[in-house]
Formats: C-alpha cells, sequence, structure tokens
C-alpha cells in the first residue's frame, strides 16, 4: 500500500508573464494586423483610447458648457425633432443589391433552357453542384447514383447520368464539367471553329495525351506525318486552352481576392544615405485615458474616507478601484508591448541592411551575401526565435521594389578560391543559363552542374536540381520548345 505524504519542493521554472506573451504575438504582426489589433484593444479596453493632438483643447471648449443645458431645453417643439418624408400610399422597402452571376448560376440558367423533364433538370442540377472550383467533377457516376438514390430519391443509371453530363458539358465555358485534364482540352477543342489545323490538335489530345505532356514532339510528328511548321500551329492552339475551364468564366462570384502587401518598413535614399523607418500605415498613436485615472484617484480617496467609518459602500468602492486599475495597467502594459515591438523590429532591421548594405545601394542580387537567423540575433543580442518572429510576414520597400524579409536570407556556398557566396547568386546564374539556353536542346541539370563548376562554384548535381525546383524552373525534358 502505498504512502501519502506531503513534501515541499523547490523547483527552478522558466514561465512567460502575460506581457511577455503580449509582446511575441505583437511582434508576429506585419503593419497591417497591427492597425486591427490596436483598434480591437481600444474596443475591449474603456482605459485605452488614441491620441490626438487636438483633444486637449476640445476638452478646455467642452468644460466651459454643462449637459443640464441641453436637456432642460423644451423651447423646441417635439415636431421639428422627427421627420416623416413617406406618405400612407409609399411602399417601403428594401433596395436590392445586384451582382454577377456565380458560375453555377450561370450553368443552371443554362441547363433551364434545355427543355429537359424534371428528373434530368434535378439530375443537372445535382451535377453542376458537384463541380469543384476548377470546373471539373472529380466523383465517379457510380458515387453519384447512389448518392441521388439516397439523398433525394431518383433512382437513376449510369447511362442515364452520362446522358445529362454530356449536356453540361456542351454549356459555356467550354469545357466545364470534364473528368480529368484530357476531357476539358478536347471539350475546348470541339467547340472551336473547325480547320484541319483544330482537328489535328484534337488528334493530339485524344491519342498522343501522354506523349504531348512529355513533349515527345519528334514521335508525335512522325506519327501523323506532319512537319515541323504544321505541328508549331498545333502546339500554339493546345498551349491557348484552359486547364482550369472554371477561370474562363469571368463574371464567376468565387474569384480570389488580391492579396494586399503593405510594407513593414521604408528604406529610402534619396539623402545620400540609407535612412530606415517604419510604415505606420493607418496605426493609430494611442494613450492612456486620463478620466480613467483622474476616476482611479477619485475612487482611492472615497474608498479611504469611506474605510475610517466603514461604510456599506467601501466594498464596492474597492471593487471598482481593482477593475479601474486593472484596466489602466492592462492599457499601459500594451502601450509598453507595442513601443518594445517597434524598438525591436527597427534593431533588426537596421542589422539586416548594415549587413546587406552592398545590395541595398544599387539592388545587385550578386552582392547579397549569405545571411541565416543566428548572424542577425549575434548582432542584435536577440534571441533566433525572435528574430524569425521579426522576418515572418514582414514587407520592406526599396527602390527596387517590396521585398519580404526572408528574401535577404540565404544559405552559404564555397568557390574554388573558398570565397563564400549566397546561394541566391548560383539560383540568379541558374536562371540566366535557363534563359539563354537553346530551348531545342534545354541544358540538363548535369550540364547546369557543369557550367557552374567552370565558374568557380563546386556544387552538386542533386543540388542544381535543388534550386531549379525552388525557382519553379522544369525538368530539361519539359523546357523543350520548337
Amino acid at each position: 500500500m502505498t504512502m501519502i505524504s506531503n513534501k515541499q519542493v523547490q523547483k527552478l521554472l522558466q514561465k512567460l508573464s502575460p506581457q511577455q506573451i503580449q509582446m511575441i504575438k505583437l511582434l508576429e504582426l506585419p503593419t497591417i494586423q497591427l492597425e486591427q489589433r490596436i483598434k480591437q484593444e481600444i474596443e475591449e479596453n474603456p482605459a485605452l483610447e488614441e491620441a490626438n493632438d487636438t483633444e486637449d483643447e476640445d476638452e478646455q471648449q467642452q468644460t466651459n458648457y454643462n449637459i443640464d443645458d441641453y436637456v432642460r431645453r423644451e423651447e423646441t417643439p417635439a415636431y421639428r425633432l422627427q421627420t416623416n418624408n413617406y406618405s400612407k400610399d409609399d411602399k417601403r422597402g428594401t433596395i436590392p443589391l445586384t451582382g454577377g452571376l456565380s458560375l453555377n448560376e450561370y450553368l443552371e440558367e443554362q441547363l433551364n433552357f434545355k427543355g429537359l423533364n424534371e428528373k434530368q433538370n434535378k439530375i443537372g442540377t445535382y451535377l453542376i453542384g458537384s463541380l469543384d472550383n476548377n470546373g471539373y467533377l472529380r466523383r465517379s457516376l457510380e458515387n453519384i447514383s447512389d448518392d441521388l438514390a439516397f439523398s433525394q430519391g431518383i433512382d437513376a443509371s449510369k447511362d442515364e447520368i452520362e446522358e445529362v453530363l454530356k449536356i453540361i458539358q456542351s454549356f459555356e465555358p467550354r469545357g466545364i464539367g470534364a473528368r480529368d485534364l484530357q476531357e476539358t482540352l478536347l471539350l475546348q477543342l470541339k467547340g472551336f471553329p473547325q480547320n484541319r489545323y483544330v482537328q489535328l490538335a484534337y488528334r493530339v489530345i485524344a491519342q498522343f495525351f501522354n506523349d504531348f505532356a512529355k513533349k515527345h514532339y519528334d514521335k508525335i510528328m512522325q506519327r501523323l506525318g506532319i512537319d515541323e511548321p504544321t505541328f508549331r500551329k498545333i502546339v500554339n492552339i493546345i498551349v491557348n486552352l484552359s486547364p482550369k475551364p472554371a477561370n474562363l468564366y469571368t463574371e464567376t462570384a468565387q474569384s480570389e481576392p488580391t492579396i494586399q502587401i503593405i510594407p513593414d518598413f521604408i528604406l529610402d535614399d534619396s539623402s545620400g544615405e540609407l535612412e530606415l523607418s517604419l510604415n505606420r500605415y493607418n496605426t493609430p498613436d494611442i494613450k492612456v485615458n486620463n478620466s480613467y485615472v483622474k476616476l482611479l484617484e477619485h475612487v482611492s480617496k472615497g474608498t479611504k474616507r469611506t474605510s475610517k467609518y466603514g461604510s456599506q459602500n467601501e466594498a464596492n468602492d474597492r471593487s471598482a478601484a481593482q477593475f479601474i486599475k486593472q484596466k489602466l495597467d492592462a492599457a499601459r502594459w500594451f502601450i509598453s508591448a507595442i513601443k518594445q515591438r517597434n524598438a525591436t523590429l527597427l534593431l533588426t532591421m537596421h542589422h539586416i541592411v548594415e549587413f546587406q548594405k552592398e545590395y541595398f545601394l544599387d539592388g545587385d542580387e550578386t552582392k547579397l551575401k549569405p545571411m541565416i537567423l543566428k548572424d542577425i540575433a549575434e548582432r542584435t543580442g536577440l534571441d533566433v526565435s525572435t528574430i524569425s518572429r521579426v522576418v515572418n510576414s514582414k514587407y520592406i520597400q526599396t527602390k527596387f521594389g517590396i521585398f519580404p524579409l526572408k528574401y535577404f536570407f540565404s544559405e552559404a556556398m564555397t568557390t574554388n578560391t573558398g570565397e563564400e557566396v549566397s546561394s541566391r547568386e548560383i539560383k540568379k546564374i541558374l536562371s540566366e543559363c535557363v534563359e539563354q539556353e537553346d530551348k531545342r536542346h534545354p541544358l540538363t541539370d548535369e550540364a547546369l552542374m557543369v557550367i557552374l563548376k567552370e565558374k568557380g562554384y563546386q556544387i552538386a548535381r542533386r543540388t542544381v536540381a535543388k534550386y531549379r525546383e525552388m525557382l519553379n524552373i522544369p525538368v530539361a525534358r519539359l523546357r523543350k520548345q520548337f
């Protein structure tokens, strides 16, 4: 039987205070989210308010008036305080807001004009609702048949569903309702004005789709018995087709919103020297509400006064004073965290600019030095995790454009002379080699490795492949052109 005993144990624990947690969360926020966070804090904490230079003048003017002057005035007749611009015959209603049809609504509108029977119309509506965001039907007809039977009580065979699907595939935009890429390309080609080149393009997709995807062009030309100029026109037709037929409907309401980037830092060199500043954007200046400070003083004095006589309101006064003090402390902590955040951001970015000063002067990517988070952490005296939070989702505006802070961090590579260069420099050389290559005979990873070694960069073929993939450059076979 285990014995139960009480013991005192000393432990040394490291815990983050609420203020430190708040500071960490604020440090991760970019400028556009910081504005929202400050406004949220102002709404939740009445002891915090936006700072305004004209507030002191307004407060002085307001002290000359008493609200009783407005409440006690009864000279204004009641009928002048109300407006009614409507008669008994007017119909009050909301103004409808019109907008473009979504893709599903547009397809259902075309379905209604086909004159189908009730069963076919229900099947068509279900098929339209089953399309994904790209306009494909990814589910098998057998599963759709089961769903129609269980959910809507419609007994539809695979052939009946296929018949309705063929009707939907004839709708605009062309290629909608396809089950794979090959089918959507064929549907789009069917909608083209037919000529010899369109018919040949249809044959290429229908009979040699895999060879075309792998760019085995010589094999396709040999099978079709056509020359290179003819095949060039065929390729031009195919590459102009859309792999995502839903994107062909420009009025769809499902389009993704444009992401707006607000730089967190602004680097200016108009004076001949690099000047770094924080972008305040719409971020409001905040301060502690003085009325709450005065209220706390008033409640505290009242509590001390009543405590001598044991007033019944002493507990209420203490509770009110505690509430006000809590809000004031939270406001001061938040203001302090904002100031500390801004100081940390500026300190970190200042050392990044100093580290990459040669690049920021003329914008030449080859002058970017190898730099990792640890390098900036050692210069600033901050932890690596803090530098990571500063760099994450932050942008800087320069005369060369707006860049994410992660853009300036890269690994180090060693040349034949022992000099360390940034991996970004190697990526730039790779991009230039691919741009200048003969598209009939594109450079393989092995050939790119040889070129880099000739330039003095000791690099393995697998590293070349890794950098090529990071640059979104396909393999040599897929880069082949006529």
